[in-house]
């Protein structure tokens, strides 16, 4: 494995194993566990939140991703006060109980990405590439954050209704350096940029599989690669199960992505993709 270094505001990740990136739903609508850290009044629960976070830290994540907004195929948008009040008070409370910890922030607005950075947020991870909010290069830029930039065809409402492509891992690789370019013209540094090809987003079975195979030139530009396939429609195609009996052929799919090169990992449930690791790695080295 390649091992870049994406160095933040106050914490330096080397990629000499994968890391793993645990993914915290601040939303009611997420596919796969939608409002499950809500209360009944709608309000975010700090005891289930806090709760979370700690058995993803004692599993082994070093980064918590964190959105406020839904991006499954059909959802529709929120206002960027809306993904405020949804996911700023985790932020807070999160870097409060576990300074160490590694915050991410999933969206594509500018304020969003200013006021959490505001609160500690370490990591801005932008599914729209930061094409969405002509602010957010210029928010990002001066706030000298690492920013995660993947690939989608479409918008979330319509990504999934007929993606077509030429060639996937031309189109999709073509896109991610030319938008990594645009970052470095406009002041960013190469050690805050990380890239995601989108598995999902946009993409059929046969393209997000050729995606995969191809992590291995997604690497040669020198930027960590980040691969989120986690519960996703690609495993319940190739097992033909529902959302939540896909634990098993995710973790074949994210075993995969390791061994072609993925330096991050986005997860839902971190510790039998540790344990997998741990197995896997020490079994190969024996």
């Amino acid at each position: 494995m390649n091992t870049p270094e994406t160095i933040g505001r106050a914490f330096s990740i080397t990629y000499r194993e994968p890391v793993i990136m645990g993914i915290i739903n601040c939303t009611p609508d997420s596919f796969f566990d939608g409002g499950s850290l809500f209360t009944e009044t709608g309000a975010l629960s700090e005891k289930l939140l806090l709760t979370r976070a700690e058995n993803m830290i004692n599993a082994g994540v070093r980064i918590l991703d964190l959105g406020g907004e839904s991006s499954r195929p059909g959802s529709a948008g929120i206002s960027a006060e809306e993904e405020i009040r949804r996911v700023i008070p985790a932020v807070c409370l999160l870097k409060k109980k576990f300074p160490q910890i590694i915050i991410s922030i999933d969206t594509c607005k500018a304020a969003v990405a200013e006021t959490a950075a505001a609160e500690g947020a370490d990591i801005i991870n932008d599914i729209s590439a930061f094409q969405a909010d002509p602010r957010m290069a210029e928010v990002m830029l001066r706030e000298r954050l690492p920013v995660i930039i993947m690939h989608m065809q479409g918008t979330p409402r319509h990504m999934q209704d007929a993606p077509v492509y030429s060639s996937v891992a031309d189109e999709v690789y073509n896109f991610l350096t030319e938008r990594a370019e645009f970052l470095l013209n406009a002041g960013f540094t190469g050690k805050q940029i990380i890239i995601d090809p989108g598995i999902g987003f946009g993409k059929t079975l046969e393209h997000n599989l050729a995606l995969l195979k191809a992590i291995p030139r997604f690497l040669e530009p020198g930027f960590p690669v980040l691969i989120g396939v986690s519960m996703k429609k690609m495993v319940g195609d190739l097992t033909g199960r529902q959302v939540n009996r896909r634990l098993s052929g995710t973790l074949g799919v994210q075993l995969a992505a390791v061994l072609n090169g993925a330096h991050i990992i986005r997860v839902h449930e971190p510790e039998p993709f540790n344990d997998l690791l741990k197995c896997f790695f020490a079994a190969r080295s024996a």
